[in-house]
Order: C-alpha cells, then sequence, then structure tokens
C-alpha cells in the first residue's frame, strides 16, 4: 500500500490529535517498510533504578505501529490498539533517546498487525519488542474495505 501521510502530515496530526504526548516523539522517516520514531527521554519517562520504564516504552511502541498505519490508511482518530504483546530485553540508558523502528506485518481491511524494535539511540541490541493489533475503521474509500450492508432482507410468505 503506497503512503498516504508523510513525516510533516503525521507529525501534524499528532500535535492536533494527541497534544498531550506529540512534544515527546520525533518522526524520522516513513519508508515502504515502516516508520522510524524517536522518543526524547527526558526526566519523566525514568523509573528508579535508572532506566526509562516500561509504559514508557510502551507508548513508544504504540504511537510507532499508530503512526505506521495511519502512514498507509491517512489519518484515522479511530483506529485502536486490540492486542499488545511487549518484551523487555535489556535495559536502557536512562539519558539517551529510545529509537523505535517499526514493520506493519499486516494491513487489511479491518485489521492491522505491526512489529516494533526499540533501541537506546547508537546501541545495536534492541532493548525491547513488541507485537501489536489494531482495529481499523471501516473506510469505503480504502481498498479490500467492508461494503455498507444493505437493510436485511425480509422473509417472503
Amino acid at each position: 500500500m503506497s503512503i498516504k501521510m508523510s513525516v510533516a502530515a503525521l507529525a501534524e496530526f499528532l500535535d492536533k490529535t494527541f497534544p498531550q504526548v506529540a512534544h515527546d516523539f520525533v518522526i524520522e522517516r516513513v519508508t515502504d517498510d515502516g516508520i522510524t520514531v524517536r522518543l526524547k527521554v527526558a526526566d519523566r519517562h525514568l523509573r528508579p533504578g535508572g532506566t526509562v520504564s516500561g509504559p514508557t516504552m510502551f507508548a513508544l511502541a504504540d504511537v510507532s505501529i499508530y503512526l505506521a498505519i495511519l502512514s498507509r490508511i491517512g489519518p484515522q482518530e479511530l483506529a485502536v490498539t486490540t492486542n499488545a504483546s511487549i518484551d523487555f530485553m535489556r535495559k536502557p540508558d536512562a539519558n539517551t533517546d529510545l529509537i523505535a523502528q517499526c514493520s506493519l506485518l499486516k494491513l487489511g481491511r479491518l485489521l492491522a498487525v505491526g512489529d516494533v524494535l526499540i533501541y537506546s539511540q547508537d546501541k545495536t541490541q534492541p532493548v525491547a519488542r513488541a507485537s501489536m493489533t489494531y482495529a481499523l475503521p471501516v473506510d469505503s474509500n480504502r481498498s479490500g474495505a467492508v461494503p455498507e450492508r444493505d437493510a436485511e432482507p425480509t422473509p417472503q410468505d
């Protein structure tokens, strides 16, 4: 599926729709295969022990897959997470940005599935891996969307 939203369009959508968190993320690139998103790590993202908190990494994974989907289907506020799994594999550096590399595995009529690898900036080993499924709003303009149903047939006497 072709790219429908550029980096600039996605950033504008995020600013408008989620102003409470938009400043935390930088969309670095959108490619044919997926998206790369940076989390600007700040003190509020840290937990005791000098590391980035799990909920913060989960948010990065979730935002990354959401934006990857929107880059293909256009602005849809109501695409929602229906399943999520995350593995925390290594301790991320506390004062270093996190980089999410997301790829979409499936983009169907009603569901999208994506994987994300999260890295501490300038590290080669991922600190976390996530897999998420999103429910997509029905859109008659999207290829393969479920058509609107006619009224139920009435029984013939």
